[in-house]
């Protein structure tokens, strides 16, 4: 089997929650399911508010995201979590 890409969006509750902390405990719950994050990016989303973008390579033999989706949202400050894109990885 092939490694995956995801790229998992996370939306916090409001313009004022830490980020930097959401993405510790983030990149924590994706090590744990053995994923490594390999970027991060920062979008804007409105009015001061930014959604943290992880991606990162995973098993395919994991199988689906939605054990980790539900864990990540039990982050707090957290408001969703979204999958955006998978791609599997060619190499």
């Amino acid at each position: 089997m092939a490694d995956v890409v995801i790229t998992m969006k996370i939306m916090p509750e409001s313009p004022e929650a830490d980020l930097d902390r959401i993405e510790k405990e983030a990149i924590a719950i994706i090590a744990d399911f053995g994923g490594e994050v390999g970027k991060k990016e920062i979008e804007p989303i409105a009015f001061g508010l930014k959604a943290l973008k992880l991606i990162f390579v995973a098993d395919e033999k994991k199988g689906g995201t939605d054990a980790m989706e539900a864990k990540l949202s039990e982050i707090s400050e957290v408001n969703s979590v979204e999958v955006v894109d998978v791609r599997r990885a060619i190499g």
